[in-house]
């Protein structure tokens, strides 16, 4: 009776997880937008509104369509040569700022490779023993390591980023000798699946381990 319970429960649980999670997120990106800018913009037009509630909340609605409506034509105007020359040469001014610049290039980066727009930054998914040995840790490749990390190791360095669940942007950059890593045939986004979900998301079976010949 309890293990029936139990398992109904966990089943539930997986049933409802997602939905609670995206609500979330969703009501997130309201609060955070309504108090970042449609609550300044409602303040300055609050004199005309006749202290009408209701008028308040519909001027809210409009400014959040208008707010996406602009999203959509900037991400259209990127599309079309003219206006995707002139935010390229805007870019190339923002990116000179000191610290600005570099900051700005890892969040496009980062946001590109996560919102589907180009190809991702990590490369492959690996198998990595980390912590320690007979401990196996799904690990990130994002580039082989180059400069004085690799001038001053004997073995051929490969950059990997550790994640963490469920937030896999963030976690442990570990560099790990090409032949200790064990490649695997998932692709990024089911190790990302994977993370996230905390091992709870099954892989489709075709996937293997493919272990290297030093391994």
């Amino acid at each position: 009776m309890f293990k029936s319970l139990r398992k109904n429960f966990f089943t539930g649980l997986v049933v409802l997880l997602p939905a609670v999670v995206t609500i979330l997120l969703i009501r997130f990106v309201v609060i955070k937008t309504n108090l970042m800018l449609l609550e300044p913009i409602a303040g300055t037009l609050k004199p005309y509104l006749l202290g009408s509630v209701m008028l308040e909340y519909l001027m809210k609605g409009a400014l959040f369509i208008l707010i996406i409506l602009i999203i959509v034509l900037i991400g259209y105007g990127t599309r079309v040569l003219l206006l995707r020359t002139f935010f390229s040469h805007f870019e190339k001014l923002f990116f000179k700022v000191p610290m600005i610049g570099k900051i700005y290039s890892a969040i496009k980066e980062m946001s590109e490779a996560f919102l589907g727009h180009s190809k991702w930054i990590f490369k492959r998914v690996v198998l990595v023993q980390y912590p320690r040995k007979g401990i196996y840790s799904i690990g990130f490749v994002t580039s082989e390591a180059k400069g004085e990390v690799q001038d001053k190791t004997v073995e051929k360095l490969v950059n990997v980023l550790i994640p963490t669940t469920p937030t896999p942007l963030s976690g442990f950059l570990i560099l790990v000798p090409e032949e200790d890593l064990i490649n695997l045939d998932m692709t990024i986004e089911e190790g990302l699946k994977l993370v996230i979900s905390g091992g709870v998301l099954p892989l489709p079976d075709r996937i293997s381990v493919k272990k290297n010949e030093h391994t």
